[in-house]
């Protein structure tokens, strides 16, 4: 059994690791972390070619895993945040101006995220009405973008989605179910309005 395997299944000393390495909130990890941990973890699972910009919020631990692909940008203000999730990013892939990832979140190849899109594995329970929320926990569900896929500004996955690859989330939109591959979608929650025709090569709306 692996190190983090044993932690894990301990409720007591996951209590005390977690305590070590994050704040009392339980939102970041601990400045030591940063400075000693993160520099070691980002090198190691880095590509060539990729960049981080100076202005963005990488609350990444060795806990879960992240990686980022040869090539691809993380822009300024974005934020990243593996504490409940791996957070896996292809080659080739450009994380957009304040852009949001909370892990579990599987991003793959040629894939661009434009302004402000929130990509959240990671929900609330509220099941109990008569517990505050903030006490009830948390479930994760991980959510998938494939290859050469666009998701336009101010859009917004939620958790357990996947995204079929090349295809388009329309700005401001609210993904809450699967998209399949080749597909335009918009609204809120966003559905599909194009499909591309392999048989015309063309993309056909969907009335």
């Amino acid at each position: 059994m692996s190190i983090k395997d044993t932690v894990k299944g301990n409720k007591g000393l996951k209590k005390f690791v977690h305590s070590m390495m994050f704040t009392k909130r339980g939102a970041c990890p601990r400045a030591w972390v940063k400075l000693i941990v993160n520099p070691i973890y980002f090198c190691k699972y880095r590509g060539r070619h990729s960049h981080i910009r100076h202005s963005a919020v990488m609350n990444i631990s060795p806990v879960n895993r992240f990686s980022l692909g040869m090539g691809s940008y993380i822009e300024h203000y974005a934020t990243v945040d593996n504490g409940v999730g791996d957070v896996t990013i292809g080659d080739n892939t450009r994380i957009g101006v304040s852009t949001t990832l909370i892990g579990p979140v599987q991003i793959g190849n040629n894939v661009r995220l434009a302004q402000n899109v929130t990509l959240s594995g990671l929900n609330h329970n509220f099941k109990d009405v008569t517990m505050p929320i903030v006490k009830q926990g948390v479930t994760v569900n991980k959510i998938t973008v494939s290859d050469d896929v666009w998701l336009g500004a101010n859009s917004v996955v939620t958790a357990g989605v996947s995204i079929g690859a090349h295809s388009v989330v329309a700005a401001g939109s609210v993904v809450t179910k699967d998209v399949p591959a080749r597909c335009i979608v918009a609204g809120a929650p966003a559905h599909v309005i194009k499909r591309f025709d392999e048989a015309a090569g063309e993309w056909v709306s969907i009335k």
